[in-house]
């Protein structure tokens, strides 16, 4: 494993704090376990490093400016490229399952393919003016309070909301160009036109052929939401067509790391950002200080963002963006969520019972048909589900467990929604279960690993959460699927005992 590069000066010293908790939050929704996510997430900074510096060089030689990435996203970039490499040289089963069918499809192709037919919001991004680009990447994707950008940046704090304003509006533009650009057939140009304009009023109506069109095309519904600067999927737009593969999970690590004040880096010098003029610079940092500094600060940020959601106001973070399915997420008026909010409300705390619950096991559910230690595991039913008639052992005794489950947000064909859990007893590990009724499907899962049989989904622990206190909680988050009807599944199971609902 390389050695992270050492810092050329005080001001990539700073950028290096300021990224490296970006780039790990990254690497572990990529991997399987943490020291996976140690490793990638060094080999891709380095690489990523090296490949800025030589960006630079080139400009300074050429004079001209090469068209590139913020720090941030280019190092997540980064990280999808070397994730591609492990799976080609043999090292694909340290990854994330998901992330491997994805890395062989068409959509990763899309990353490396030809760039009129890469996403917009990347392309938009990458023509921007870095500052520009770093301002709305800084704001909308980490999610740091705009005051604190500014002074990053070394921009002026009572302006910074104005410039903001314009740097969404250039963005916008740039995007449109893009998507205008994109060799598209004869029904998607015909629609580029009233797309234009029905995103820029936020009370225009959406057409209802242009709703199913954007309901089938890719590319069109990614222009949407990246047009669509009211709304609050922005954020979505950019984390999904920037990032690729995770964009969404990534995006909401980062808020709640955020929202604890942990998201790393610094924002109180602008002057090391290399940004500020007539400062001097800080004296150089040495490279076991940085290094130490910025593991911890990364650790903290990490164990923030993996905590369960919380109570707290409301955060827009759109759900749109490329599901695991790779089925066209629209614009927020049309067949795609308007915004994601977070779970609101505590958690239930169990009634102080004291069955006794199996502990679970960190491997995959069993594949249909086989045993296992839930008894309908064949059948996609639970004991004692709506629709079975055998008995429920599992419910005998008073359950241990308690659970929340809320739709955080719902759309056209999907949704996203979030389950936890609050057991009486210490656990070393968990498993929970639950029955849907409607036909619904699990697409993307984060802070757990997904198996579904029928109707019956489980969840599994990560290596980073399955310890459990005695009167813990956590919590699993996931993208799904749904037709006709989306109610609450019923039939939740702890390591195999029945669980009660919160109401």
């Amino acid at each position: 494993m390389p050695d992270l590069p050492t810092p050329q000066d005080a001001a990539e010293a700073a950028l290096f704090s300021e990224c490296w908790d970006a780039v790990l939050s990254y690497a572990d929704l990529c991997t399987s376990g943490s020291a996976a996510a140690t490793q990638l997430a060094t080999e891709a900074f380095t690489h990523g490093i090296h490949e800025a510096r030589s960006v630079s060089a080139r400009t300074k030689t050429t004079g001209r400016r090469n068209p590139q990435l913020p720090r941030i996203p280019m190092l997540l970039n980064s990280v999808r490229t070397t994730a591609a490499a492990w799976e080609a040289h043999g090292q694909g089963h340290r990854l994330d399952p998901e992330l491997r069918l994805w890395l062989n499809s068409e959509k990763a192709a899309r990353y490396t393919g030809p760039p009129l037919h890469r996403p917009v919001a990347l392309r938009g991004l990458r023509d921007l003016q870095e500052p520009d680009a770093a301002l709305l990447w800084l704001v909308e994707v980490e999610a740091l309070p705009l005051p604190a950008v500014a002074r990053r940046l070394g921009l002026d704090p009572v302006a910074a909301a104005e410039e903001l304003g314009q740097v969404r509006a250039l963005f916008r533009d740039r995007c449109h160009r893009n998507h205008l650009d994109t060799p598209m057939d004869a029904q998607c140009r015909s629609y580029a036109r009233l797309l234009d304009a029905v995103t820029r009023s936020p009370g225009a109506e959406t057409p209802e052929d242009l709703s199913q069109h954007l309901a089938r095309c890719v590319e069109c519904a990614e222009a949407a939401a990246c047009l669509r600067l009211h709304g609050g999927g922005l954020p979505a737009a950019l984390a999904g067509g920037v990032i690729g593969w995770g964009g969404l999970a990534y995006l909401e690590r980062r808020r709640r790391a955020a929202e604890a004040g942990l998201a790393g880096g610094r924002t109180d010098a602008a002057a090391d950002t290399g940004l500020a003029e007539n400062k001097e610079a800080a004296p150089r940092i040495g490279r076991t200080g940085l290094l130490v500094a910025a593991v911890i600060v990364s650790g903290l940020a990490l164990t923030v963002s993996l905590m369960p959601f919380g109570s707290g106001n409301d955060h827009d973070v759109s759900a749109r963006g490329e599901a695991a399915d790779g089925r066209p997420v629209a614009d927020p008026a049309v067949s795609s969520p308007p915004a994601t909010r977070r779970a609101e409300g505590a958690l239930v705390s169990p009634e102080p019972v004291d069955p006794s619950v199996g502990t679970g096991s960190k491997s995959d559910p069993e594949p249909q048909g086989t045993s296992s230690s839930s008894p309908a595991r064949a059948t996609g039913r639970t004991p004692g589900s709506k629709g079975s008639t055998e008995p429920a052992e599992a419910t005998k005794g008073p359950a241990s467990c308690e659970v929340k489950y809320t739709v955080v947000d719902q759309w056209t064909d999907g949704f996203q929604a979030s389950v936890s859990v609050t057991s009486a007893k210490a656990l070393d590990s968990w498993q929970i279960g639950w029955a849907f009724d409607d036909g619904q499907r699990v697409t993307q899962m984060w802070d757990g690993t997904v198996g579904q049989d029928g109707s019956r989904v489980t969840a599994t622990a990560a290596d980073y959460n399955k310890s459990v206190a005695a009167g813990g909680t956590f919590s699993v988050g996931f993208l799904g699927s749904w037709h006709d009807a989306n109610t609450a599944p019923d039939d939740f199971t702890l390591n195999g005992g029945h669980c009660t609902t919160a109401g």
